[in-house]
């Protein structure tokens, strides 16, 4: 059973800072006080007028409410000062380790406080730069600031589950968790330009992917980095990719396998449950919150809450499932119906929350959702990242069928008879077969499953094709072992859709109502033994995910897992038909398209007239995005 102890800090919070002499105290102030949702128990500063640095937090108290972790943080030899959002899980064997092997070095004998924030700076001021990150098992974004050799270091975790947005030119840096402080720092300042590219991959993909940004000026800090700022200028250093822990062999025992990965699970749950405010789960009744939900329970003295959202049009409706798991569990589930009325309400949200374009819909339940159960619970766990591990979209089944050299071969008469069949279902799949570029099938296959642009239609629908297109990273470099197409599919959405869309999305919808999500799936040694598991225990039988069916089978009977995936999408289609259509006549009019002339007006209407009028809904999606850009762009006029 969980016990949980005292006067332990997890600074759950938000993170801004600068080294410029552009920058006052008032700014500092101003970009942390922008992300106070992100903490709104307390504010903290470090500003040093004469060296042109600053550092801004927000906290939001998990477990401890007195003021002795209060950041910014400073070392014990006063050398070093530190702001930081996230969570350490192993923070006391990090402890237990400079404590054992401090020699000469000027750490302290004990520690003041029972924080993972004292652990990490003392942990930084043992070992270092590259060495600390791979100490430490957790999501974090944190900045340190080096008061002796005048110098910022910038650190983010494994796979990017807290965020972290930068600005730097020469001689300058500025950064903050969310991407809206940065843009009140800089304007005025600075100017704001819009970054074309990042422009046609959203329409491609529904996010911006990689480093870039909606800014030009303006980048992410890339997962799996540190960063050292120094004499003006900013290097970035790798510590952790998913492929250099792919290995040459990978396991093939079922009942090993089993075994490992419930240990594994239990051992990364048990973890992230430490809290001494209200925990609970967020439970859809699919197999990764379910798995999550029934460790949770297992490990727990008490009955756990659980939140689902459910839907009116029964298509889309899961809570029936997410209900019955509860049951079985014995949690303490809180249901909630959403309606039209629901989205509407928050769809403006969307844009004025996420800062630039961004598509995912099911951003609307999660803001729902976590809204809910900040009511109840100041902590949820969800079950992010066991799609990506274990093979749970069926674009991974599309991946497989696109690398066959005869569909390779035959994709343009394939795409012919799809298009011709009176079938929308036909039509959509017909763009499957329709990429323009073999080195890019695996983003093609994602923008296609999505429902978005593809990119023969971008080539269209644009304007202006922006002559240096960043394109999304499809390589993987040189690996331990060649991976098959659909091993190749579930690893690029690890590395481009959990952290620059779905991790985005949990983080932007909890935050926004100062509520903490936790991912067990994503635990660094979790995502080394699926990356290592046999893709053969990833999908068997025509059963997805079947190894961690046959964990989750463990806890709850097999008609609770054994049933069609709906995922956690809402009915947009109809919606976009119904109460959302004024989204469609206020920001896809001619004159909004012409106004900002991004894509060709004649385009859009023929879009429109083929979605409400010929019975092509799978354009829903397209139809989206071009309202999400055309109304970020009118609320972000200069």
């Amino acid at each position: 059973m969980i016990h949980r102890p005292n006067l332990l800090v997890y600074p759950m919070c938000g993170i801004a800072g600068f080294v410029s002499n552009s920058f006052s105290k008032s700014d500092l102030v101003g970009m942390t006080d922008l992300i106070k949702h992100r903490g709104p128990d307390s504010d903290g500063f470090f500003y040093d007028e004469k060296k042109h640095v600053g550092l801004g937090h927000r906290r939001l108290s998990i477990i401890d409410l007195s003021n002795a972790a209060n950041q910014p943080f400073y070392s014990e030899n006063s050398r070093y000062v530190m702001v930081y959002n996230g969570e350490v899980y192993n923070f006391k064997e990090v402890g237990n380790q400079i404590l054992a092997n401090k020699g000469n070095e000027p750490i302290p004998h004990s520690f003041k406080t029972h924080s993972d924030t004292e652990v990490l700076i003392e942990a930084f001021a043992m070992w270092g730069t590259m060495k600390l990150p791979e100490k430490l098992n957790g999501m974090f974004a944190f900045a340190i600031y080096d008061k002796t050799e005048e110098r910022l270091f910038l650190f983010r975790d494994r796979v990017g589950i807290k965020p972290l947005y930068y600005f730097h030119r020469e001689g300058e840096i500025a950064f903050a968790s969310e991407l809206k402080s940065l843009v009140k720092l800089l304007k005025g300042k600075r100017k704001l330009t819009i970054n074309q590219s990042a422009i046609h991959q959203f329409l491609y993909l529904g996010y911006v992917p990689g480093e870039q940004t909606i800014y030009n000026e303006i980048s992410k800090f890339p997962a799996g980095h540190c960063g050292i700022f120094d004499k003006g200028k900013l290097h970035l250093e790798q510590y952790w990719s998913p492929e250099k822990i792919i290995r040459n062999e990978t396991t093939t025992n079922e009942e090993k396998g089993i075994k490992q990965l419930d240990e594994l699970l239990t051992k990364s749950v048990e973890r992230r449950m430490i809290a001494d405010v209200p925990l609970g789960t967020f439970l859809s009744g699919g197999v990764d919150s379910s798995v999550v939900t029934s460790i949770a329970q297992k490990l727990s003295d008490r009955s756990i809450n659980t939140f689902s959202i459910g839907f009116k049009e029964a298509k889309f409706n899961e809570s029936e499932w997410a209900e019955k798991v509860a049951k079985h569990l014995g949690t303490e589930h809180h249901p909630f119906l959403l309606s039209e009325k629901d989205a509407i309400e928050r769809v403006d949200l969307i844009t004025k929350s996420y800062d630039q374009p961004f598509a995912d819909a099911s951003a609307v339940p999660t803001m729902l959702v976590s809204e809910m159960a900040r009511k109840h619970v100041t902590v949820a766990l969800s079950g992010d990242g066991g799609d990506e591990l274990f093979m749970g979209y069926g674009m991974y089944q599309w991946a497989k069928r696109l690398s066959k050299p005869h569909i390779k071969y035959g994709s343009p008469f394939l795409k012919l008879g799809l298009s011709l069949s009176p079938k929308s279902r036909d039509q959509r799949a017909a763009w499957m077969f329709a990429w323009k570029n073999s080195q890019r099938i695996k983003s093609h296959t994602f923008s296609q499953e999505q429902y978005f642009f593809s990119e023969k239609e971008l080539s269209k629908i644009l304007k202006n094709t922006p002559e240096e297109l960043q394109w999304i990273d499809e390589g993987f470099g040189k690996l331990n072992r060649s991976l098959y197409s659909d091993e190749q599919q579930a690893l690029f959405d690890l590395k481009n859709y959990l952290k620059d869309d779905l991790l985005v999305k949990v983080d932007i919808a909890s935050m926004l109502h100062s509520l903490e999500v936790r991912v067990p799936l994503l635990d660094h040694k979790v995502i080394s033994f699926a990356l290592n598991l046999h893709k053969d225990l990833k999908w068997k039988n025509s059963t997805s995910k079947y190894l961690l069916k046959e964990v989750l089978a463990k806890y709850i009977p097999q008609e609770l897992i054994n049933r069609p995936k709906w995922g956690f999408g809402i009915p947009l289609g109809n919606w976009l038909k119904a109460d959302l259509k004024y989204l469609i006549d206020e920001y896809l009019n001619p004159e909004i398209i012409g106004d900002y002339g991004i894509v060709e007006p004649a385009i859009v209407e023929k879009l429109k007239r083929a979605f409400f009028e010929k019975g092509k809904d799978y354009l829903y999606n397209r139809l989206w995005a071009l309202v999400i850009l055309h109304k970020w762009l009118k609320e972000n006029e200069a």
